[in-house]
């Protein structure tokens, strides 16, 4: 059993799917981070000088 899900894995197919999931899942995360932090309420930088 162990042997077929090893195989099953190791296709191309899976694995593109696998890789593509992982990489939506990090871009998701940073674009909930950067909404989070508040970006849109700070100062610019220019109005200190």
């Amino acid at each position: 059993m162990r042997t077929k899900w090893l195989a099953i894995l190791h296709q191309p197919v899976v694995a593109f799917i696998g890789w593509t999931v992982f990489y939506f899942a990090i871009i998701m995360a940073l674009v909930y981070l950067y909404g989070y932090s508040g970006l849109q309420s700070t100062t610019f930088i220019y109005n200190e000088f």
